[in-house]
């Protein structure tokens, strides 16, 4: 927590719980809303998908404003243009009601905010931060993460039952001012990244260039997104699973969801100590390995009680892995390029979620939410798989990941 002293890290860290908190009510809500109004699993993964394939869309020049302008002024940015943006979709549900279009439009608002802010945000921990507290700060922005969401849990099931999604989109609106303003504290002399002549294709040539000439980095990154992508399944899935399987209702969901943040949070507090008692490979294999037999267990679960602890561990287990990845990124990427690095790795990881989101939702509608969880188990075998390749690799060239 010493890594809190830091004035700017603090009124960052602040501003990153509380738009958390305002995205995290507002997507859970969103799907419960819309699978509550049609019925249909399939359409809360096409508003999914939609939500990715707009970020997918931005995420080659999300990179080149991260690295090109004031990181602090863009993460504001996101903030100002969202608030506006929902706050107008606000006032269309209260006068027009539920229509699918205005749903579809918060989901491209979202994918287009979200994938703008974490390449920023992200980046802006290398300049706020010394190497040395790298892991630290990690650990504290995956619990600020959590912390918004498993709250955003709690908060949207209740709002939803008994005032309605209009009500979550408004406190969403006013959470995204608040954090704005927090933002306006930070203050640091920021790195000139990118000549500002440079343009923008020029730009995104040398991002690029740089992870086709650092393979074994790309391939860490790649590693680093599959929790991501098994986090938008997840999304697809635990509404229906909730409600089908489950026959529970938008507490339990909530509930859920919030279990999953839970889960995230500790892992704030456990993954870097136990990266660096048994190394950051070794840990990874063994949290990569929880997942996938809590996933396989949940495909056969029909206690609900069973959900809130699959998702605890769920929710640890991806978070663990990003918390410990993204700290082995930010330690070998320089920082004039970390901007257009990780704009690559979330533009393959927003393109798998949208392929997934849509998919899944047609899945699900033909089998049942339970092929959903094998789905997701097979993906983070994938990255267990991958990952083992990768620490090989790693070990025969003397790599640095090895060292915490």
């Amino acid at each position: 927590m010493s890594v809190l002293t830091r004035k700017n890290f603090l009124f960052f860290f602040l501003a990153d719980i509380i738009s958390g908190f305002g995205v995290g009510m507002s997507t859970i809500g969103a799907n419960w809303y819309l699978l509550d109004e049609t019925g249909s699993t399939s359409a809360v993964g096409i508003m999914l998908a939609l939500n990715v394939i707009a970020g997918f869309l931005v995420s080659p020049l999300t990179g080149i404003l991260t690295d090109k302008f004031n990181r602090k002024g863009v993460i504001q940015l996101t903030f100002i243009l969202r608030a506006v943006a929902i706050g107008i979709l606000t006032a269309a549900f209260i006068l027009d009601g539920f229509t699918l279009i205005y749903i579809y439009l918060f989901a491209i608002i979202n994918g287009i905010g979200w994938s703008i802010y974490m390449s920023a945000s992200r980046s802006l921990i290398q300049e706020l931060l010394p190497e040395k507290d790298l892991s630290k700060g990690n650990s504290l922005i995956e619990i600020s993460l959590q912390v918004g969401m498993f709250m955003a849990g709690a908060a949207s099931g209740f709002i939803y039952k008994f005032a309605g999604f209009e009500t979550i989109l408004l406190i969403n609106c006013l959470m995204f001012v608040t954090s704005s303003i927090f933002m306006i504290f930070v203050k640091y002399q920021s790195i000139l990244l990118v000549d500002k002549d440079e343009g923008f294709l020029q730009s995104f040539k040398k991002g690029i260039h740089y992870l086709h000439s650092h393979q074994l980095t790309f391939l860490v990154g790649f590693v680093a997104i599959v929790p991501l992508v098994c986090t938008m399944i997840f999304n697809v899935v635990l509404p229906e699973y909730v409600s089908s399987t489950l026959n529970a209702d938008s507490i339990v969901f909530g509930f859920s969801d919030m279990a999953y943040g839970i889960g995230g949070l500790i892992s704030g507090f456990i993954a870097a100590p136990f990266a660096k008692k048994i190394t950051k490979n070794k840990a990874i294999t063994v949290i990569f390995s929880l997942a996938v037999l809590t996933l396989v267990g949940l495909s056969f679960n029909s206690l609900v009680i069973i959900i809130y602890l699959g998702s605890f561990l769920i929710g640890f287990s991806n978070s663990s892995i990003r918390i410990i990845m993204n700290t082995m990124l930010m330690e070998i990427v320089p920082k004039p390029l970390m901007g257009r690095a990780m704009s690559v790795w979330m533009g393959i990881s927003l393109f798998l979620q949208a392929v997934f989101a849509g998919g899944m939702g047609l899945l699900i509608d033909v089998f049942s939410p339970g092929v959903g969880f094998i789905c997701m188990a097979g993906l983070m075998l994938f990255g267990l798989v991958l990952h083992y390749f990768v620490s090989k690799r790693d070990i025969k060239t003397n790599s640095r990941y090895e060292v915490v």
